[in-house]
């Protein structure tokens, strides 16, 4: 899924009423299957950035189009479904219930849309096999190393095939060789189910992995 964004804004109020312009006129393009990093001082705006193109929050003005879609102009029912079967997303902490195993967290999405159990239950094995954790899937969360439990979470993002998958600091709750192995793990999969990745991280290392990186500063995406 290609994705262009130009001249998005988005402020927000702090605690005294001031307003604080977050995002200023940014623009941002990737081709369909390509991958792509943002680094950027905590606080720049990489995960509202993030939040808007994943329709989780909405910018203030600009346009957002995924192909040939105009995200800014949707009412939120249409975001909505729009999100849920085309994009993934990835959070440093993984987020998976804690009550159910890794093969209900994965199949949990698929119902949600409406697939069958069997349907969701076949797609969701397939994927964790994808991720190497075939032997994991009646595990629950507590069982499972960090490592485990993000590529749980990866599988999960992709159990509607998603054509964009948006991962904000999907490393930065592991140790460096964990992280670099679920890294490996991201770029292997945008490849190979050519999928759309944008990835928000503090590590440089990883950030030079992907097809381009870019840098949030000042409210503007510039590319390195």
């Amino acid at each position: 899924m290609q994705i262009e964004v130009s001249g998005l804004h988005k402020s927000f109020l702090d605690g005294e009423g001031h307003q604080l312009h977050i995002l200023k006129g940014l623009n941002f393009k990737l081709e369909a299957g390509a991958s792509a990093s943002i680094v950027g001082a905590s606080g720049t705006g990489k995960s509202t950035f993030l939040h808007i193109l994943g329709t989780l929050d909405e910018g203030d003005s600009g346009r957002i189009c995924f192909e040939n879609t105009d995200l800014m102009q949707m009412k939120r029912e249409e975001s909505s479904a729009f999100r849920n079967k085309t994009i993934g997303f990835i959070f440093q902490f993984h987020q998976l219930l804690q009550d159910f195993n890794a093969l209900e967290n994965v199949m949990i999405p698929a119902l949600i849309l409406g697939n069958s159990r069997t349907t969701a239950m076949e797609r969701s094995k397939m994927l964790l096999d994808q991720v190497g954790l075939f032997d994991r899937l009646h595990h629950k969360p507590s069982q499972l190393s960090g490592g485990e439990q993000q590529r749980v979470a990866i599988a999960r993002a992709l159990t509607n095939s998603p054509k964009l998958l948006l991962a904000d600091e999907p490393t930065g709750n592991l140790d460096e060789e964990t992280g670099r192995q679920v890294m490996e793990l991201l770029l292997k999969l945008n490849q190979e189910n050519r999928t759309t990745l944008v990835m928000i991280t503090h590590n440089q290392k990883l950030a030079m992995e992907t097809n381009s990186k870019f840098r949030l500063e000042n409210g503007l995406l510039n590319q390195e």
